[in-house]
């Protein structure tokens, strides 16, 4: 009768037994095969560092189940059948206090396919991995990849902030030029005077709200190939409109306002005389006369200014939109823009005897400005060119604006020409230490209102590196006011025809 089958036999154990053993080969030498066999299951059994095989741990288990005297040969069946359960790798105790540092494997080919037994049954157990030198290392990772985005960020910074056009325009990402249909709003009022063609209406639009860029009206006449008669006048419009309902609107007599003219800031009485008889339909003569006298107005006649040949009321023509009522003289006219001024230095609390000054300050703060913002920082940095303490530093004023008032250099661009820089005249004050004689312009109330409240800060240095945007740079050491100007020296160079 054969005997019970034992749950450790295993049908292709026979055939693993005839195989030759390299074990038992390197274990015992010269021994016979047989003899070798059991020598390296011994070995294993008690700890020997080389992993078992299956028949190996097949028959080391059958060898701890038999006394110890009477273990049983390679082909002996065991007595008795052991229980599944009591296998060594039933232990209850821990896995690492059960598991000596290389296991006794105790599994079949069938309890690794049913999942009794895995294959960390078999071979040293993996060290645990060192968590602390892994967060090192991750953090180390994590910096270095951190400091080249940074990098790689700070590079396209700069490139798409100095050449973002140029960008737009290759990748065809140019924002459009035209604000859309259905923004118009509100109300504006915009000046064209005689013989004006489309590039300085287009200007002027812009400057007034109405069109989206200052190019985008004359864009519009070029692409549509007109070039209408626009009346001189003061026409009133709406902001954020689109440039065909804008020349719609300008070539409209019912949006011509009768009787009025408009003045924008930063200009000269000598540019505004012309507005104002177009608008007013009033003489240039006879407005030219009525401001030959200041003192009709309560304004002083400064000597130093009127020695230097110079206008006295000069900053006095209040920039603003006006209508006048039917048969206005000149001097109703004037004494109008006058009092509007005296207002606003009132209302920013300018004493009486400080208005000349004020205005002097506040007219260069309105021609050296771009952003309203920027007005405030402005005004400090006048302040701090004319404090004693830097007059080691910063010895004169330095502006570009009076060097171009003073020798009549009034070509559009804010560049200054050697000849006007270096004139000797009493408004260069790349010449002449401290102040202008006189102001240069016609400020308008935030200027003023700059002139008097400077905004905090140590700036020296200031320049406009995107002419179409208003950016500006402020510095307070040489070093950072060159590398804006570089700045703006490429800004220039990549945009010809902005006024540089």
């Amino acid at each position: 009768m054969p005997d019970a089958p034992s749950p450790f036999d295993d049908p292709f154990a026979d055939l693993f037994g005839k195989l030759p053993n390299p074990r038992a080969r390197r274990s015992a030498g010269a021994d016979a095969e047989r003899g070798a066999s059991e020598q390296v299951t011994t070995q294993n059994a008690t700890g020997s560092s080389a992993p078992l095989s299956r028949r190996e741990a097949r028959a080391a288990a059958t060898r701890q189940e038999a006394p110890a005297s009477h273990a049983p040969s390679e082909h002996a069946a065991p007595a008795a059948a052991p229980p599944a359960t009591s296998a060594p790798l039933r232990a209850t105790a821990p896995a690492e206090e059960a598991r000596p540092s290389r296991s006794v494997a105790t599994a079949t080919l069938e309890d690794l396919f049913t999942g009794e037994h895995t294959t960390d049954s078999l071979g040293d157990v993996p060290p645990p991995k060192n968590k602390r030198r892994r967060r090192i290392g991750g953090w180390i990772a994590l910096g270095v990849v951190l400091l080249l985005i940074s990098g790689i960020a700070g590079t396209g910074f700069y490139v798409w902030t100095t050449y973002e056009d140029k960008i737009r325009e290759v990748m065809g990402w140019e924002e459009p030029k035209d604000y859309a249909d259905g923004l118009a709003n509100g109300e504006a009022f915009v000046t064209i005077a005689s013989g004006d063609t489309g590039s300085p209406i287009s200007e002027s639009l812009f400057e007034a709200g109405v069109t989206k860029t200052p190019d985008a009206f004359y864009a519009y006449l070029i692409d549509t190939g007109q070039n209408p008669p626009f009346v001189p006048g003061v026409f009133k419009l709406q902001k954020q409109m689109t440039s065909e309902a804008a020349l719609a609107a300008l070539l409209d007599p019912a949006n011509k306002m009768e009787n009025s003219a408009q003045l924008r800031e930063g200009l000269t009485v000598e540019q505004s005389l012309p507005l104002l008889a177009e608008g007013t339909g009033i003489p240039l003569e006879e407005l030219q006369a009525a401001v030959a006298d200041p003192t009709v107005y309560g304004v002083a006649a400064d000597p130093a200014i009127v020695a230097a040949g110079g206008q006295p009321l000069e900053g006095w023509l209040f920039p603003a939109t006006y209508t006048f009522d039917p048969g206005v003289t000149a001097t109703d006219v004037i004494a109008t823009l006058v009092n509007r001024t005296i207002a606003s230095l009132d209302s920013a609390g300018v004493p009486a005897e400080d208005r000349e000054r004020i205005l002097t300050i506040a007219s260069i703060i309105q021609r050296e400005a771009r952003a309203g913002t920027d007005f405030y920082k402005v005004s400090r940095v006048i302040e701090n060119r004319l404090n004693p303490s830097n007059q080691e530093t910063f010895g004169l004023l330095q502006m570009d604006s009076t060097a171009q008032y003073g020798f009549n250099e009034a070509d559009g661009t804010v560049s200054t020409s050697a000849e006007a820089q270096y004139d000797d005249n009493p408004w260069n004050t790349y010449v002449i230490q401290g102040l202008p004689v006189g102001p240069i312009a016609n400020p308008g109330d935030v200027a003023i209102d700059a002139a008097m409240h400077p905004a905090d800060g140590d700036w020296l240095y200031f320049v406009t590196v995107n002419l179409n945007t208003g950016e500006t740079v402020f510095t307070n050491n040489l070093a950072d006011h060159n590398r804006a100007t570089q700045q703006w020296i490429q800004w220039c160079a990549a945009n010809p025809d902005a006024g540089c």
